[in-house]
């Protein structure tokens, strides 16, 4: 359900930003990039604290060094144990984590003031709100 949630928002973002533009052809080049994946799933209510890796997939090429991993709520990010960095797709961003039991968690990807989750012709992905709870 928020999967399909998720890319019926994302659609309906990638049609708005579009619309607007009057004076370009829709393509996969001229829109921005859109989170099409998380691990754990959005809204999950059963995440194994035990994981040591929150995945974020996006829909185009990413560049590299870029992205924007802003807390959604006071304490809402997990501590980090490590940097980010791009799997060999360029297009998956893991972020490596230590996680507890019984605990919400919740990141903006990209948001109204932050940027960095950009594709290689330096193009913002659309703000994603990524919030999953682990097990007790």
């Amino acid at each position: 359900m928020a999967r399909t949630w998720t890319i019926c928002a994302a659609l309906t973002m990638v049609c708005l930003i579009g619309a607007g533009r009057g004076d370009e052809k829709l393509s996969i080049q001229s829109v921005p990039p859109v989170v099409v994946k998380t691990v754990p799933e959005a809204g999950s209510a059963d995440v194994d604290p035990a994981i040591t890796e929150i995945k974020v997939t996006f829909s185009k090429d990413m560049a590299d060094q870029s992205w924007s991993w802003s807390t959604a709520a006071r304490d809402s990010a997990p501590p980090s144990t490590g940097k980010p960095h791009y799997l060999d797709d360029k297009r998956t961003c893991v972020m490596p984590v230590k996680l507890k039991p019984g605990k919400t968690y919740g990141y903006w990807i990209n948001s109204n003031n932050f940027h960095g989750f950009q594709d290689t012709n330096n193009q913002p992905a659309v703000p994603y709100l990524l919030v999953f709870q682990t097990k007790p």
